[in-house]
């Protein structure tokens, strides 16, 4: 209806479709039956070109006179077209185009709107629809294509009446719309319409009521199925209600009993936890028993620290007469402490330390089994209080709960009691039915509620905030605890020092330090260098003599040189180790032993580590000089012990003997933190020439093993490069670790050792860091001097990290050439390169980031490849001291026959 309504008013107004008629569109149109519009779809289009034409002959430019023959009930008009005599009715249904309509009687109109009314009948149409809307039968009228203009106006009048004459223009030809307008008919299709819009609302509300009374239906229906539902429940309600209460008695008493139980259960197992009993009884043992630090613990710190400045002031003292009075002072300053440390030593004897760390050990461990971790927090004895007043409250909050259980218990046990008077035939006194059986409902009521509350107080989980109390509690107890544990352990600390340090007093006081052996060490070096030194006369004269001796007597002194030799260095090895011992004293008990005995040069020992040794001396070596390996120094090439060295020679005077001591000596002590795992090349000796202002360093010998001789004989791979850089790495990690930078590191002062463990050689000792780094130093084409250093920045662990990465760079390209930027650093993006070495590379190089030695040792590429062992040192030394060995062997060969080697390189 809503629909119909809107096209009538639509319809009406809009525009006329004339030619072709689109089938995916849809158009309104007037059904002749109900005088309704209605929404129409194109299914089919039937052409009549012949009629359309034939029509066109007729009525083209010709008056046309119209009459009105009849109008049917249902508003129909019967019309007469007349062109002068001809009947244009007549001539279409002659020529088939339309079927002649017959008049008939009144009583047959209404029938004949049932028939098709042939050409030229015009149906009335509803009221609300226009005149132009009354349009002839499409099929006995068709609309030729295209749209015209214009639209003809006819104004029928009566049948009797001439009619009007009206002329048909080309273009008005098509349209098939007239207008009849008819006075007559009009009330009666007023009258129409309005009962067909009555009929239509009747018919609405026809369906709301149907609707409606269907809906009521369903709801009664759906109310009588809830009905059955609810008294289906309520049946079954009331059998199981039946059911139960034939057996609520028992069901209650066996509930209650369950109860019970589970209450006994929980009042065995310790609850103490819940309420922080546990930490209420750590606090008291805390409290209770605390250990204090012993006072004579105060005193002896204080003695301890007036003992260590006087030891460094005879240290540092360089007068003897002065020294004396220092040392004097020391030694009442360590009678003092000697008496404290005994004192001291007999308090902590009577204190139960390990008693009570015992104590504190299995507090801490059976609190955190139970809390586990602990809050850090700070030390307040407001969580003390705080704890203490909740848990008060918890305890009293308890204790009324338990209380109330036990009297209900009590209660229901009683009423149990009496109850059995009243079921006892044999009891004779008449019991009352309300003093026996009446309260049994309230008295099972509040025990149950009694029980319940007591294990919901039992059972139930605490809140956040009792167990933040707690937790906080906690970790102020193991705090506590950890504190005690700490005073405890250093006062057993001290204890044991005391301990030693009174072993130890006791000897040094009964027996100074001696000499003795030094010296006697001193004067055998002494009488073995003199007569080596004649043996080598010896040895000199008879082979420089023009008589002719037996070979036997100088080979049989070469043996006894031989034997000399070696029981020289056995006595520098026993003077070292003497020299060590007395180290060991002058750092503990004895400092004024240098100032004392100058002459045993103790002081100059230890200001080079353990390196400078006064014993030894140059002309004593088998030495054989090395022209072709250095062109700067003296260099020269000897045995001990089996061991090919160099002895590098320094030119020095006052002010630079005691800085490449000093330098040596610092280089000589980050060696020997590690030693083999140092990476660095180890300092065998260092001493000085008496005869010449030169400072001979002696370090081991490795022939062909540095990297440039190794490049020109045969390359190391891929694998053997890393394991060797590797090393270097771990070298240049000692050096920074101990503020050394090196400044010099180049291929000729790396050695890759079995082509496998990288080493770096030591620096020359007469030059500082600025010095060092001022050498040009090449691999190749590149450069191995940082971009910092090139705009006159002071070296750092950088610039020798950017040298190592040139390095490593050089060794993994091989003989590839370098393209530079403008800066002269490498670029590394041309090479095909093992993306974890390409990335250290860029950060090493190109980026610059700030990397350090260790984190260079601990990149990706240097990490162990899955399946493969980490290399075996003893065997790798093993096999590298043979190698080397036969090498040596020929090397010495070669030497003899004055063969120069070729390949070698310069040393530092």
């Amino acid at each position: 209806m809503k629909i119909g309504c809107s096209l009538s008013e639509v319809c009406p107004h809009a525009n006329s479709v004339f030619g072709n008629l689109d089938p995916k569109k849809i158009y309104g149109g007037l059904f002749s039956e109900d005088k309704c519009w209605y929404r129409c779809k194109v299914l089919k289009v039937i052409s009549d070109e012949k009629g359309r034409t034939f029509l066109g002959s007729l009525i083209f430019e010709k008056e046309i006179k119209m009459r009105i023959k009849a109008t049917y009930q249902d508003g129909t008009v019967i019309a007469q077209a007349e062109y002068g005599t001809v009947d244009i009715g007549e001539e279409v249904a002659k020529k088939g185009f339309a079927e002649k309509c017959k008049l008939t009687s009144s009583t047959n109109i209404c029938e004949e709107k049932k028939s098709d009314p042939g050409p030229l009948v015009l149906r009335n149409l509803k009221g609300p629809i226009p005149l132009w809307g009354h349009r002839s039968n499409q099929s006995a009228f068709s609309r030729p294509k295209g749209r015209l203009s214009g639209r003809p106006t006819l104004d029928l009048k009566n049948e009797n009446d001439a009619g009007n004459h009206v002329t048909f223009p080309k273009e008005s030809l098509t349209v098939g719309d007239f207008n009849l307008p008819s006075n007559v008919s009009l009330a009666k299709i007023k009258q129409d319409q309005k009962l067909i819009e009555e009929n239509e609302k009747l018919k609405t509300e026809k369906e709301i009521l149907l609707e409606s009374c269907k809906a009521l239906e369903s709801k009664v229906e759906q109310t009588a199925q809830e009905l059955q539902q609810e008294k289906a429940t309520t049946m079954d309600l009331t059998k199981h209600l039946e059911s139960t209460l034939k057996t609520r008695v028992g069901t209650r008493m066996k509930n209650l009993a369950a109860k019970v139980e589970l209450l006994k259960e929980i009042r065995r197992v310790n609850i103490s936890i819940r309420f922080g009993n546990d930490l209420s009884d750590a606090i008291q043992v805390l409290d209770e028993e605390c250990f204090t630090i012993p006072a004579s613990l105060n005193e002896l710190e204080i003695i301890w620290t007036e003992y260590n400045m006087a030891q460094e002031k005879i240290k540092t003292c360089q007068n003897v007469n002065e020294g004396n009075i220092l040392i004097a002072k020391r030694n009442e300053v360590q009678q003092k402490l000697y008496m404290a440390v005994e004192v001291f030593i007999l308090e902590v004897d009577e204190l139960p330390l390990n008693k009570r760390l015992k104590t504190l050990q299995d507090l801490s461990a059976s609190l955190e089994a139970v809390y586990g971790q602990a809050n850090e927090g700070t030390n307040s004895e407001e969580i003390l209080k705080k704890f203490y007043d909740w848990k008060c409250d918890k305890r009293e909050e308890f204790t009324s709960v338990r209380s109330e259980t036990e009297v209900s218990l009590q209660r229901l046990m009683a009423w149990f009691q009496s109850t059995l008077k009243a079921f006892d035939l044999s009891v004779e006194e008449s019991l009352t039915f309300e003093d026996t059986i009446g309260n049994i409902d309230e008295i099972l009521e509040k025990t149950e509620s009694s029980i319940c509350k007591e294990l919901e107080i039992s059972l139930v989980e605490q809140g956040d905030a009792d167990k933040e109390i707690i937790l906080n509690t906690y970790s102020q107890v193991l705090q506590k605890i950890h504190s005690e544990e700490r005073l405890i352990a250093t006062v057993q600390s001290k204890y044991k020092h005391s301990i030693e340090f009174k072993k130890q007093i006791i000897e040094c006081l009964n027996n100074s330090p001696n000499l003795d052996h030094l010296l006697s060490i001193k004067k055998t070096l002494k009488s073995l260098k003199a007569r080596l030194r004649w043996k080598l006369v010896e040895k000199n004269n008879l082979e420089e003599s023009d008589d002719d001796h037996d070979g036997s007597e100088i080979e049989k002194i070469k043996q006894e040189i031989t034997q000399l030799r070696k029981s020289v260095f056995q006595e520098i090895y026993r003077e070292q180790e003497e020299y060590e011992k007395l180290n060991s004293l002058v750092q503990k008990w004895f400092p004024e032993l240098p100032l004392l005995h100058p002459e045993i040069g103790l002081l100059k020992y230890m200001n080079s580590g353990g390196l400078l040794t006064m014993s030894l001396e140059r002309d004593l070596l088998d030495a054989e000089p090395m022209k072709e390996l250095s062109s700067k120094r003296p260099l020269v090439c000897s045995e001990i012990n089996g061991q090919i060295i160099l002895l590098k020679g320094y030119s020095v005077d006052v002010d630079t003997e005691a800085r490449v001591i000093q330098r040596a000596a610092t280089y000589h002590r980050a060696w020997r933190e590690a030693k083999e795992e140092s990476g660095l090349l180890p300092l065998i000796f260092l001493f000085l020439c008496k005869s010449d202002p030169m400072a001979y360093l002696m370090v081991p010998y490795y022939p062909r093993a540095n990297l440039s001789a190794v490049q020109a004989s045969m390359p190391l791979t891929s694998e053997e490069a890393l394991k060797v850089m590797k090393g270097v790495a771990q070298g240049l990690h000692t050096l920074h670790k101990a503020d050394i930078i090196h400044g010099s590191l180049h291929q000729n002062n790396v050695f890759a050792l079995n082509r496998e463990r990288g080493i770096i050689g030591d620096f020359d000792f007469t030059k500082s860091v600025s010095q060092r780094t001022s050498v040009n130093m090449m691999v190749g084409d590149l450069n191995l001097i940082s971009p910092e250093l090139k705009m006159g920045k002071p070296a750092s662990p950088s610039s020798d990290l950017y040298a190592y990465g040139c390095l490593l760079l050089w060794l993994s390209v091989q003989n590839q050439e370098f393209e530079t930027n403008e800066d002269g650093i490498p670029k590394v993006d041309q090479f095909h390169l093992d993306d974890n070495v390409k990335s250290l590379l860029c950060s090493l190089i190109c980026c610059r980031s700030s990397m350090t030695a260790e984190q260079v040792l601990n990149a990706e590429c240097f990490l162990l490849p899955k399946g493969k062992s980490p290399p075996n040192p003893e065997k790798d030394t093993e096999y590298t001291q043979c190698k080397e060995e036969e090498e040596l062997k020929m090397e010495n060969l070669d030497k003899y026959k004055g063969n120069t080697r070729s390949g070698e390189a310069n040393f530092d």
